[in-house]
């Protein structure tokens, strides 16, 4: 069984940057597809970036315009989300997911194994 481990999350002002991990367990790191998905107030979790198992095709929502960064390490069993230039809006919960599989996916059921969250703040 898949297990995933957010950490990174805080707080920080709008403008600022924060880099959240996954560590993931249980599995074969290389064989999963893995997905940051975010989840803010009042609101459905939605997809905020992908990539592929080699770290070489990655996926991201229209909102994170250029300003979010996803990377993989192998050797290391962990997938990255580094973010800048963050602005009130991206306050929320993050989650990381994984799938086995070929294809990189937006849609929160293709994801088979979750983390429990890590919390992001941006506020002045």
């Amino acid at each position: 069984q898949v297990q995933l481990v957010e950490s990174g999350g805080g707080l920080v002002q709008p403008g600022g940057s924060l880099r959240l991990s996954c560590a993931t367990s249980g599995g074969t790191f290389s064989d999963q597809i893995m997905g940051w998905f975010r989840q803010a107030p009042g609101k459905e979790r939605e997809f905020v970036a992908g990539i592929d198992r080699r770290g070489g095709s990655t996926l991201y929502a229209d909102f994170v315009k250029g300003r979010f960064t996803i990377s993989r390490d192998n050797a290391k069993n962990t997938v990255y989300l580094q973010m800048n230039f963050l602005e009130p809006e991206d306050t929320a919960v993050y989650y990381c997911a994984s799938k086995f599989g070929t294809y990189l996916k937006r849609r929160e059921a293709d994801y088979g194994s979750w983390g429990q969250g890590t919390q992001v703040t941006v506020s002045s």
